[in-house]
């Protein structure tokens, strides 16, 4: 249990924005694709943990002064939404910027890490969803918070409206390529739903499987879970990793580690919901036909059902199924939010549990002065009753090569009864804890 003075370590919040440093131009405006809007009750949240040594130069006038040169090109991500006459939102570049947080924190940040309690992060990073009154919400936060060894921890919150994590992740650090005096090779843009994905064509009459459609939301874009739901999450080494995979298939070699992870927990979850396992999920990774510099919802989303008792499957049966069959939902989702113009309100995360594929996101890409960060933290806000389970690159050692293998970071986002059921099992079974 967090004790009161846990719960208030992050204290002297200011407030205020950053824009770009020159006008954009007058009357522009972004129109999120069909995609995009589907994802507009979802926000991911990060935090970048750097030493006191990796950031003894950088100073708050410095860090504004570089975002106001970055947000010159990624001045979209400045506006505010408005709704169209129809009803359908889009982005008015106006200039308003992003919100920018200041924090302090008593501890340092080994102290903070060593703590291992992953709700904390919450305090470093300043959330509000878009609404209710839209002109005035940034689709934006970004909190620094400076702890007493001299070292930062740099919180995001990013509307998924604007792109998926591989997009996130490659708009900040484009930042940090600006801390160490570079300007990056690309400018970002934005894609419409016609182009920089290999979608396959429609199927007519497809049942839409991936997506849930919510109650209206109106000008508050969040939606309320029917439970209340835990958020847990464990480091596998690469050892783990290894011994894990020979589990799944006998050999280790056979399968990525994400479908193998996907598998276990898949399997896990179906013994523990006790007759209501999960025979539907959704599988989210990244497109390979996306370039680098783009700012989209353009990961590929997919769904796969088994057609057999998953609590019962052997954890290479499942792990084939992930693979082989998985059928991609992209054209379904397009055409579904087409439909009714982008007027309705839908989930993604959580309407079946949710497997999201981050492997190749550059999380420890964003550099300041060449150090990468100690730890990295992401989960997403807005996930569904049904759970999401999120794999990502493992956490970083400053002392090694960049090359050597890390293992993953798990973060699972469940129902709190299911939760404690499942870290049990996950512990019994696998001696993951």
């Amino acid at each position: 249990m967090v004790s009161l003075k846990e719960e208030n370590l992050v204290y002297g919040i200011k407030i205020s924005s950053i824009g770009p440093g020159r006008i954009s131009g007058s009357d522009l405006i972004h129109e999120p694709n069909n995609t995009d809007l589907a994802m507009k009750l979802h926000y991911l949240k990060c935090v970048y943990f750097f030493s006191g040594e990796a950031v003894q130069e950088l100073t708050i006038m410095h860090i504004r002064k570089t975002m106001f040169l970055w947000l010159n090109d990624e001045y979209i991500t400045c506006g505010r939404f408005r709704k169209s006459e129809s009803g359908r939102p889009y982005l008015k570049c106006n200039d308003c910027g992003i919100r920018f947080v200041e924090a302090n924190c008593d501890k340092t940040v080994e102290e903070w890490l060593l703590m291992e309690d992953h709700s904390l992060h919450n305090q470093l990073v300043y959330h509000q969803p878009i609404g209710p009154e839209l002109i005035f919400s940034p689709p934006v936060y970004i909190q620094v918070t400076r702890f007493k060894c001299g070292g930062i921890s740099l919180g995001l919150s990013w509307a998924h409206i604007l792109g998926d994590g591989f997009s996130f992740s490659d708009w900040i650090n484009r930042w940090g390529l600006l801390i160490g005096g570079l300007k990056p090779n690309a400018l970002p843009k934005f894609i419409n739903s016609e182009e920089g994905s290999k979608i396959p064509a429609p199927i007519i009459g497809k049942e839409l499987l991936s997506l849930k459609r919510v109650d209206p939301v109106d000008d508050l874009w969040v939606t309320p879970n029917n439970c209340k739901m835990e958020t847990f999450s464990f480091h596998v080494s690469p050892t783990q990793m290894s011994n894990l995979k020979s589990k799944v298939s006998g050999d280790k070699h056979k399968f990525r580690s994400f479908e193998s992870l996907c598998a276990i927990i898949w399997k896990c979850i179906a013994i523990v919901r006790e007759g209501f396992e999960p025979k539907l999920v959704t599988i989210c990774k990244k497109d390979p036909y996306t370039k680098g510099g783009v700012l989209s919802n353009s990961q590929i989303i997919s769904a796969v059902r088994a057609d057999f008792p998953v609590m019962d499957a052997n954890l290479d049966q499942l792990v084939t199924l992930l693979v082989n069959q998985a059928i991609d939902e992209r054209n379904v989702i397009e055409a579904t939010v087409k439909t009714d113009n982008g007027l309705s309100d839908f989930i993604l995360y959580g309407s079946n549990l949710t497997f999201v594929d981050l492997e190749e996101t550059d999380l420890y890409g964003l550099k300041i002065y060449g150090k990468k960060p100690d730890f990295v933290y992401f989960t997403i806000q807005g996930v569904g009753d049904e759970g999401t389970v999120l794999v990502l690159p493992g956490k970083n050692d400053p002392g090694k090569d960049v090359e050597v293998e890390t293992g993953r970071f798990v973060t699972l986002i469940l129902p709190q009864d299911v939760m404690l059921k499942l870290k049990f099992e996950l512990k019994n079974e696998f001696s993951i804890a």
